[in-house]
């Protein structure tokens, strides 16, 4: 893709996430890209494979899902009202007709008797199952030897500072074969600026939750770190990760179980750390070569900041 055009991708997602509890004008949206609005909707419909609408739509009930499972102190109402939705009977309505379940399906999967399909499904090919939210049913399905309780007790909270990266997207999301490809390319080029293989520091920005995304939408970004003296040029891009506090799990296993770390670290040690993540998405600090070792060796981080208290 063309580095400009890129950049104002970018930058109408960045509008988007920014303003997803508002009601989003297509039109704003628009004018935040350059793009003519005559020509904006194509664009952004050919390099993101689905509407503007669509897009807000599912990210906005994909907020909507996480939020139900992870903030379980707050009402279904309330929940409604800060993903802007204009009343609970809107939002259930809609959850229904995406996921296929309601809001009080989405948090008491075991009250669920039978698979339903939504538009996740019928539109994006994605099987949702409220049970997969959570990490006690995966651990007991898919890792039966994991423990919550123990990877709970592993969470620390460590000080980093800043760090510049170079970073490459995934074309695909999570697609096993797109990652891996964004790693070649993006090993070979730092290997290229003098970033010998074993002396890289690998990291992935990844920002959605693939138990209610599809896995081609997640996004998902490979980064090494980098000096300040390095160019960097399209298709590449130069970010930070900044400093800041970070709860850190080291995790240790197949790929796929990874989800069970993740998910247990937003469900079971957030909402008592007095702790709340931080406007930064979830990182994952490789450790190893998973494709020479066959397992992945990890740090997941999430930015963190002190719990505001309202009265």
């Amino acid at each position: 893709m063309n580095k400009e055009y890129q950049i104002r991708i970018d930058r109408v997602l960045q509008y988007i996430e920014a303003n997803l509890t508002d009601s989003i004008s297509l039109t704003e949206v628009a004018k935040v890209s350059y793009f003519s609005p005559y020509h904006f909707h194509r664009i952004f419909s050919a390099i993101m494979a689905e509407t503007v609408n669509d897009y807000i739509g599912r990210r906005k009930l994909e907020r909507a899902a996480n939020m139900l499972i992870f903030n379980t102190e707050l009402s279904i109402t309330q929940v409604a009202l800060d993903c802007g939705f204009s009343s609970s009977a809107n939002f259930s309505k809609a959850v229904k007709l995406y996921f296929g379940f309601s809001p009080s399906e989405i948090r008491n999967p075991d009250k669920v008797k039978d698979s339903k399909i939504g538009k996740i499904y019928r539109k994006y090919g994605k099987v949702f199952c409220p049970a997969d939210l959570y990490p006690s049913r995966i651990t007991n399905e898919v890792m039966n030897n994991a423990n919550v309780k123990d990877i709970n007790m592993k969470v620390e909270v460590k000080d980093f500072v800043s760090q510049r990266v170079c970073m490459l997207s995934s074309a695909r999301g999570y697609q096993p074969e797109s990652i891996f490809a964004t790693w070649d390319k993006l090993i070979e080029w730092a290997a290229n600026n003098g970033i010998k293989h074993d002396e890289q520091q690998r990291f992935a920005f990844a920002y959605d939750n693939p138990t209610v995304t599809p896995v081609d939408k997640c996004r998902y970004d490979a980064a090494i770190v980098i000096g300040d003296s390095v160019d960097v040029h399209s298709p590449f891009t130069a970010t930070e990760i900044p400093e800041g506090k970070y709860a850190v799990v080291y995790f240790k296993g197949a790929p796929e179980e990874a989800i069970q770390a993740q998910l247990s670290l937003y469900s079971d040690w957030l909402p008592n750390s007095g702790f709340e993540p931080d406007n930064f998405p979830m990182l994952e600090h490789y450790l190893n070569d998973a494709r020479v070792d066959g397992y992945v060796e990890m740090e997941i981080r999430v930015k963190v900041k002190a719990m505001l208290f309202k009265q």
